[in-house]
């Protein structure tokens, strides 16, 4: 029983701390601040207890990924291009 108590604080807690962190992010992007960074920070920790947290920090590493490809190509074609003029 007292440890069955001890994991539902556990959740509670790290649910408390997870969804002020996510809230500040989300704060952020209209504010001034690193929300890209505070939104993936709070997600991370409510995945420790939370699944669909762990599925949303997954796709939004996934469209990361996506982006920082697409970024690098047209960076990579960009530099092409001002080689190849005289």
């Amino acid at each position: 029983m007292v440890n069955n108590l001890l994991k539902q604080a556990r959740r509670v807690v790290i649910g408390i701390i997870g969804f002020t962190v996510l809230l500040i992010g989300v704060a952020l992007l209209v504010l001034p601040g690193p929300a890209f960074i505070v939104i993936p920070a709070g997600l991370a920790i409510l995945a420790i207890e939370f699944a669909w947290a762990r599925r949303w920090l997954e796709h939004i590493k996934q469209r990361a990924a996506q982006a920082g490809d697409r970024l690098f190509r047209k960076s990579t074609a960009n530099q092409r291009q001002k080689a190849e003029k005289p």
